[in-house]
């Protein structure tokens, strides 16, 4: 049995309903990657075993553009091979970020050395990470504009926040949400991240609340709201359980000091949670809200959640952000 067909079989125990299916092209479709580094080049675990490689055609083209001049260059120079465990990548669909991740601090010399690459490299930031520091050679933040149901936006991000991997599923994802709204008047949004779902439905509701408890997103998200000029949301760096205390009332967060809540009229809860799934605080916030949009990356903690939610499947949708995987993202209207 194939991964939709389970999932169809799950699905079939709590509705009749049945799921959109949207797949993924096979190859080119990540808009990030992560690979290790060993003996000179790139490497992954497939079937529990290290695959050596010098590209790969799982991310997008303009990774894969990178990947065997990056490589070369890399082992090239000592500097910049000492001690190199993993090298990741990002891109725009223009632009790639690349960061080289190791086990030894970066001195002066790994400065030079990549600058070097970078310059012999068109559209590339290089940025080297350490235990608890970084270099930055290009740009930290990447850059990417969205046209999404006639409405356009642009979104920042680094190689230290979460964004939907796959560059042809993250649209139709958006428009999924969008076509089956009704009555939206304010949302409230958690785990939010940099944004990728707040941005764009800001036009489709009066007014967004969202919280994340990542830092590095927080603050790309702030810088994109301002880059967009968005006046309807406001965001606070609370965990799911603080943002489930901070609606209850049950103590005040000096990071709300200046976010009157009762000024929302929330029409809609959205969820992007981790593998994990929902804490319970945050199926309890759930139950005071008539709409629910949950969207999961893991269909096991999905069904386990969606028994606990006790609510009706409206809609629902399944996205194979990951082809030729077992995975599959899940986007579920509930009532």
């Amino acid at each position: 049995m194939n991964k939709f067909s389970q999932f169809c079989d799950e699905l079939s125990q709590h509705t009749d309903l049945k799921p959109l299916i949207h797949i993924s092209p096979a190859s080119g479709y990540r808009a990030r990657s992560e690979f290790g580094y060993s003996k000179g080049a790139y490497t992954m675990i497939e079937d529990g075993k290290k695959v050596f490689m010098e590209t790969s055609d799982i991310p997008h083209i303009s990774i894969q553009a990178v990947m065997p001049k990056l490589l070369n260059l890399i082992n090239d120079s000592e500097t910049i091979t000492k001690k190199l465990f993993q090298v990741n990548f990002r891109t725009s669909g223009e632009r790639v970020l690349v960061s080289l991740i190791y086990h030894r601090p970066l001195e002066d010399d790994w400065k030079i050395a990549a600058l070097k690459i970078q310059n012999a490299l068109k559209n590339v930031s290089i940025i080297g990470r350490s235990k608890k520091a970084k270099v930055l050679i290009g740009d930290e933040d990447l850059e990417i504009t969205y046209d999404i149901n006639g409405k356009s936006f642009t979104i920042l991000q680094n190689d230290l926040v979460f964004f939907q991997p796959n560059i042809y599923l993250y649209p139709l994802m958006m428009s999924f949400i969008a076509s089956r709204l009704e009555n939206p008047k304010d949302l409230l949004e958690l785990y939010c991240g940099c944004g990728g779902f707040t941005l764009t439905l800001a036009s489709r509701f009066a007014k967004i609340f969202a919280t994340e408890n990542n830092r590095h997103s927080i603050r790309l998200l702030k810088a994109s709201i301002e880059l967009n000029y968005m006046s309807n949301i406001e965001i606070a760096r609370l965990s799911d359980d603080e943002t489930a205390s901070a609606l209850a009332k049950e103590r005040p967060f000096r990071r709300l000091e200046k976010i009157d809540l009762d000024s929302y009229e929330f029409s809609h809860i959205l969820v992007d949670p981790p593998r994990s799934g929902l804490s319970e605080e945050t199926v309890s916030l759930s139950k005071q809200f008539k709409n629910m949009i949950y969207i999961s990356c893991n269909p096991e903690t999905f069904f386990r959640d969606i028994k606990m939610l006790n609510r009706e499947i409206k809609s629902i949708a399944v996205f194979d952000q990951f082809a030729n995987t077992k995975h599959l993202e899940v986007i579920a209207f509930l009532k």
